[in-house]
């Protein structure tokens, strides 16, 4: 498997296969929150690598929206969007603090601090597992 280049950002360009369900994914590494337990992450993370779906990693969103970083625009941008991070609420005001609001509608967004690892697994890649 090819390494996905890092931005400065902390985002990496979409690696894989076009994604057949027509659907951005956002992986949220949560690199400095520490709220996420290590396992989890990297259980997810890993299913995303293996099915071979393009999907976009970001370090931590938390870090992203302080910035108002404008990759958030990008990925705020509309379409079907699921979004593997932590509490739905806090992942709409991060994109909402940095003034580029998600979508009303067409945003899922997956909570890896309470769901279990195939669930969210499951969501991304539209399968139930």
């Amino acid at each position: 498997m090819t390494q996905t280049p890092h931005h400065q950002n902390g985002a990496t360009k979409p690696q894989g296969e076009d994604n057949s369900l027509g659907t951005r994914v956002l992986y949220c590494h949560c690199k400095h929150a520490k709220v996420i337990a290590p396992e989890m992450k990297e259980k997810v993370l890993a299913g995303l690598c293996d099915s071979r779906i393009a999907f976009e990693s970001v370090a931590d969103l938390c870090e992203m929206s302080a910035r108002k970083d404008p990759t958030l625009a990008r990925l705020a941008s509309p379409g079907n969007t699921k979004i593997a991070a932590c509490y739905p609420r806090a992942v709409k005001w991060l994109f909402h603090a940095a003034g580029t609001p998600l979508p009303e509608e067409g945003v899922e967004v997956l909570n890896m601090r309470e769901q279990d690892a195939d669930e969210i697994l499951g969501a991304l890649l539209g399968e139930s597992i």
